[in-house]
């Protein structure tokens, strides 16, 4: 894939720009027990996705959208203070060093609330300049809301953007907003790379 016409990077953040796996799969599993649900299934399909969409595929019982707010919320309180392995992903460094010397804008679109993104990014030491999150669209992963946004606010056309996921739903919600996607680590996108260091040789 050809990047030299790329004018804005657009980052996933939990297993993307941040190394959160493991305080992600300790929650699921405290909530799954809570909740009475298979652990293994939930965690196949809560990467990369908002709680609620999540919470709402394993409650399909729950009596009104109350209930599966309570259960997202529950959820996501289990993560806030989960941060002692929180660290920037390999080869973060590297890439975000790279779009400084370069110019270019980049932003991190996330499927996480606020409270939550700041956290982890601040346990990891990045200050994106641009925080895009799940309260500030109408539709989580794998819908594009979230990266038509960041564009929009860098002023960025969506097919010059590059966006960078480490989950299928978003790689969907890349190419569905008309960004060129990169996965890492195997998934299949645009440009499969290993990690953000490969990436930054690239650009």
């Amino acid at each position: 894939m050809e990047l030299s016409g790329i004018r804005a990077v657009l980052l996933d953040m939990d297993g993307t720009l941040v190394e959160s796996h493991a305080a992600v799969e300790r929650a699921w599993r405290v909530w799954s027990a809570e909740y009475g649900v298979d652990p293994d299934a939930v965690m196949i399909v809560a990467h990369g996705a908002p709680a609620g969409t999540t919470v709402r595929t394993f409650l399909p019982a729950a009596s009104s959208d109350d209930v599966v707010n309570a259960a997202a919320a529950r959820q996501l309180a289990l993560q806030y203070d989960d941060l002692s392995d929180v660290t920037p992903a390999t080869g973060a460094g590297e890439l975000l060093g790279t779009l400084a010397r370069r110019g270019l804008p980049w932003a991190v679109v996330t499927s996480a609330d606020v409270r939550l993104a700041k956290a982890r990014l601040g346990a990891a030491g990045i200050t994106p300049p641009l925080l895009v999150t799940v309260e500030d669209v109408a539709a989580g992963k794998p819908a594009p809301d979230g990266y038509l946004r960041a564009a929009a606010a860098l002023g960025v056309a969506p097919a010059d953007c590059l966006v960078v996921e480490d989950a299928e739903v978003g790689v969907r919600a890349g190419r569905a907003a008309g960004a060129r996607t990169v996965g890492l680590r195997g998934l299949p996108a645009d440009l499969t790379v290993d990690d953000l260091a490969e990436l930054a040789r690239m650009l």
